[in-house]
């Protein structure tokens, strides 16, 4: 199970205690705000994007949306998600559970700018109903290796 590969993979780091699972879902960025009692902006949702023959995850606060002109320019092509079914295959984690840790060896992660403006921010944990309490520069640790980018405009 993707949670348990994710856990193995913070304990690595020391930060498996960080990890909050849940009785409900917490698969979408309002759902996840809800089960942890935060704002849905601080919510780390990870967005995946087909970028050449890679898989590339961005990471980006829940308020934020993509700038396909700025994605453009960062990544020299059009912003191309996954397609729901493609999530588990070619990152590791499926579709409510897609987290930058412990993901397949051809993913690259990406933080987007917009996290940084949070002491703490939760990113899904490899499950639908899980997250893991972090503070920017822990995950920028634990989503290693990783490179800020800012692709994201705010509303």
């Amino acid at each position: 199970m993707a949670i348990d590969k994710v856990k193995a993979y913070l304990r690595e780091r020391g930060m498996d205690d960080r990890v909050l699972e849940f009785e409900t879902s917490s698969a979408t960025v309002e759902l996840a705000a809800a089960a942890v009692g935060c704002e849905p902006a601080r919510i780390a949702k990870t967005l995946s994007f087909h970028v050449g023959e890679r898989v590339a995850l961005v990471v980006a606060a829940g308020d934020a949306r993509i700038d396909n002109a700025k994605f453009k320019a960062r990544f020299g092509c059009k912003a191309k998600m996954l397609k729901a079914e493609e999530a588990e295959p070619l990152i590791g984690h499926g579709v409510g559970g897609v987290c930058p840790f412990a993901v397949n060896d051809d993913v690259d992660v990406y933080l987007d700018e917009s996290l940084r403006r949070f002491d703490t921010v939760y990113p899904a944990a490899g499950s639908a109903a899980s997250a893991v309490r972090l503070a920017p520069d822990e995950l920028e640790r634990c989503a290693e290796p990783c490179t800020w980018v800012d692709v994201c405009k705010l509303p």
